[in-house]
């Protein structure tokens, strides 16, 4: 199985990206592309561009995407929403393909300092995506990231531990039974 991952964020020193690390442990077996929205950097989307073409980046994130049969993500939460840099790759591909995630089942999920763990943005995601082709498979937020997670061995406090193991147990089920139809 191939799985595109990545997190909604363009920082270095992403805690979302640490997420996705940490639950791409659970699919060492499986072919994994971990991507950085840093690599499709574009101009911000405006029609007034997009009259002279699409960026190459555009193209290129929906096919990273044409080429996995899941997809991983977290998504970094800016002042209640995606971050710039998701939305502006996001908007780019959309206008492509509306069908973005092109009906790719995907592990949703976000994190933050607060203990709201992205809930905002994970709210927004979970309406809209499904209407840009994501078959959200299962969720996971992550509260207080620098209280609940250390570097080094990842989710520490025992419950939320246990919860995500069982979601990603629940998404690889859900995947293997697409498989096998």
């Amino acid at each position: 199985m191939k799985i595109l991952a990545f997190a909604g964020s363009s920082s270095s020193t992403s805690i979302n990206r640490e997420l996705v690390k940490f639950v791409l442990k659970d699919f060492q077996d499986h072919e994994i592309n971990l991507i950085d929205l840093n690599d499709y950097a574009m101009p911000v989307f405006s029609v007034d561009i997009e009259k002279k073409g699409f960026p190459d980046e555009a193209h290129q994130f929906l096919k990273v995407i044409e080429d996995c049969d899941i997809i991983i993500c977290s998504l970094a939460e800016h002042n209640r929403s995606y971050s710039a840099a998701f939305k502006n790759v996001f908007d780019w591909a959309s206008r492509i393909n509306v069908k973005v995630f092109q009906n790719k089942p995907m592990l949703l999920m976000s994190t933050s300092p607060g203990g709201y763990g992205g809930g905002n943005v994970m709210n927004t995601a979970k309406t809209f995506f499904p209407q840009f082709g994501a078959e959200i498979k299962e969720t996971f937020s992550l509260p207080k990231f620098y209280e609940n997670f250390d570097m080094e061995s990842g989710i520490i406090q025992p419950e939320i531990l246990k919860e995500i193991k069982e979601k990603i147990e629940n998404f690889k089920n859900q995947v293997e039974n697409l498989e096998g139809n």
